[in-house]
């Protein structure tokens, strides 16, 4: 391989900032945050919105994380309040 061609990859802390969890692995993401893990030594910390601990594949659960308002947007953009609001009315008429 090439030398000096492929970025530095390196142990960092990501912390899922939805559930509070964070775990360390290889990457060559950066940060100027940094944090003291288990293990005493300091690594970088890269804060992310959604992990495999909050991710509602992973974790079986259908709750919506939503930090920037999309899923509102979403539901004005297509009635979807609406729809769930009326299906209900009816389902309560019968």
């Amino acid at each position: 391989m090439k030398k000096d061609i492929h970025p530095d990859y390196h142990p960092v802390v990501f912390k899922d900032t939805s559930t509070g969890d964070s775990f360390l692995i290889q990457s060559t993401a950066t940060s100027k945050t940094t944090v003291e893990w288990e293990d005493g030594n300091t690594y970088p910390l890269v804060a992310v919105e959604i992990s495999s601990k909050s991710h509602p594949y992973y974790t079986g659960k259908m709750k919506f994380v939503d930090s920037a308002g999309r899923v509102e947007k979403f539901q004005k953009k297509y009635n979807w309040d609406k729809r769930k609001g009326e299906e209900g009315d009816t389902k309560e008429d019968e």
